[in-house]
């Protein structure tokens, strides 16, 4: 039933929208995963990529209550928190190794396994929009943690936190990253796209910026020449006609910028959310891993991200067109307040022998994709 969509993938040809539709109906996920991989394999080879960075979550209080999220908190609720630019750089000062499970060979998780700071090549920042906190907080942080760590790279604030940054600080959107950029920020993260389609978005984030305005955002900060990852947020309430259009319209943008580094299909988790619902199967996550690999035949890079696939479907999703699996993160507070079963970060020896074993090559990546180490030893 998919030969031709075979025939069109194996001689390079773009997918259409209906062919993304039949391979969602499809049940034949085997076929869909060779053709994914197949073409993982012509941009990146054996390699899988993985980062060694760390998360930093600046506040969760936030002027927008989304329905699927449960990290938010309003100003003065309980569980509500605030960093301070100090905070920030003490966190980024330690490695912070809170894991809930005891080390189980050949894992090592804090000791010698550990991280400090000197280790890290990224630093992943994004938060709730803080009803009082000035641009100027922004810029501070960024420019203290260039200041700080120099060789770190900042990946930083969503589509949605820089359009806020925008109107708290009257300034045009070019402007607002332009003052990012020149006080430290080197890429940002793909965040906030959540699904474009407006009925569904009006449904599980009516607060947040619309999908117009987050591709204008990304356009924006890739004209100026940030980098910048996208996301897809699925296993709510959309369905595979809003899947396929959020893909295509990543592929247009692509296509105009050439400024997206890395795809990151986002698992939906139900807990303490106003939405409820279920976990995402296994067989969808790997489903619409393969299919996002197929479709976006202009993006590099599809990461399939351990902390909301866990680690073994992550592990499964490098053979079904991923090539990264993101990175140490070492401390996840939103995936995981909404019920991540997942540890809130792993080492990098971890990370190489949970890529070993799938047959891939570890490749430790900086936050441009440039190779670092290409590990070949480490582990059994």
């Amino acid at each position: 039933m998919l030969a031709d969509i075979e025939e069109k993938v194996m001689s390079g040809e773009r997918l259409s929208f209906e062919d993304c539709i039949r391979l969602f109906k499809s049940d034949d996920i085997f076929t869909i995963g060779r053709l994914a991989s197949h073409v993982a394999e012509k941009k990146n080879g054996k390699n899988a990529y993985f980062v060694v960075n760390r998360h930093i979550n600046p506040t969760n209080i936030c002027v927008n209550r989304c329905k699927f999220c449960a990290f938010s908190r309003s100003k003065g609720e309980e569980g509500a928190y605030e960093l301070t630019i100090e905070d920030i750089i003490q966190k980024l000062k330690t490695n912070g190794l809170n894991f809930k499970n005891p080390p189980s060979p050949p894992f090592t998780k804090g000791g010698q396994g550990g991280i400090t700071q000197s280790h890290f090549s990224e630093v992943h920042i994004v938060g709730g929009l803080h009803p009082d906190w000035p641009f100027e907080y922004y810029t501070n942080m960024l420019s203290t943690i260039k200041k700080e760590f120099p060789s770190i790279a900042i990946k930083a604030f969503t589509a949605v936190e820089v359009d806020y940054m925008s109107k708290i600080s009257g300034l045009s959107l070019e402007y607002t990253l332009m003052a990012l950029k020149e006080n430290g920020l080197d890429l940002m993260p793909g965040g906030g796209a959540e699904i474009f389609a407006d009925a569904v978005r009006s449904r599980i984030c009516p607060e947040k910026i619309i999908g117009d305005r987050w591709l204008e955002v990304m356009e924006t900060a890739h004209r100026i020449g940030i980098k910048t990852n996208a996301t897809m947020l699925y296993g709510h309430l959309e369905d595979i006609e809003d899947r396929v259009e959020h893909l295509f319209r990543l592929r247009d943008l692509q296509d105009r910028t050439g400024g997206f580094q890395a795809f990151i299909p986002l698992a939906y988790h139900p807990k303490n959310t106003e939405i409820g619902g279920f976990y995402s199967s296994g067989i969808d996550d790997l489903k619409t891993i393969a299919i996002s690999r197929l479709v976006l035949d202009n993006f590099d890079h599809i990461k399939a991200y351990w902390i909301m696939l866990g680690e073994k479907v992550s592990q499964v999703a490098l053979l079904f067109g991923a090539d990264d699996i993101d990175g140490t993160i070492i401390e996840e507070k939103i995936t995981h307040s909404a019920g991540a079963m997942s540890e809130e970060g792993m080492t990098k020896e971890e990370l190489i022998y949970l890529i070993k074993k799938t047959g891939k090559t570890p490749v430790q990546r900086d936050a441009f994709y440039n190779t670092i180490e290409n590990e070949n030893l480490f582990c059994r």
